[in-house]
């Protein structure tokens, strides 16, 4: 628990960290219950979007932190890759729901959307990330090779 932040909502001491909307749409409920899924089956830990959004001190300090950070949002308006880069976090990955079919109003939060965007999310993570050179950071091996 981050002693600035005072919850134990975050990603502490966890590689992979997850934020997602938890809006009030259709989409939004998706988003949240996609990453609730992903944290019980351990492919990272949820942290809360709302304290990043918030700028609180230690949960921003956190995602910063984390080997990887992945964001979630459920609709177009991606409020939480906006909160995020917002609070100045530049590394992270994104899931637009949008960008994978789903439509805010027309996606009931049922539970086989909710698995099928948790393993979108899981290809996502798990996915080589290549660096500004077009290279896979340190520790992934995609066929790239660096000349030092």
């Amino acid at each position: 628990m981050s002693a600035e932040s005072g919850c134990g909502c975050g990603g502490i001491g966890t590689e992979t960290v997850i934020l997602a909307c938890s809006g009030a749409a259709d989409v939004g409920e998706v988003a949240d219950q996609s990453a609730r899924l992903l944290t019980r089956e351990r492919a990272g830990n949820m942290a809360c979007l709302a304290g990043i959004g918030a700028r609180i001190e230690g949960m921003v300090k956190d995602a910063k932190e984390a080997a990887t950070l992945l964001v979630i949002d459920g609709c177009q308006t991606s409020c939480g890759k906006k909160a995020v880069e917002g609070a100045g976090i530049t590394k992270f990955l994104h899931l637009q729901l949008r960008d994978i079919g789903y439509k805010k109003g027309s996606t009931p939060p049922k539970e086989e959307t909710i698995k099928i965007v948790a393993a979108r999310a899981r290809v996502i993570l798990e996915e080589p990330r290549r660096d500004q050179s077009g290279c896979c950071e340190a520790g992934q091996d995609c066929g790239c090779s660096k000349s030092s």
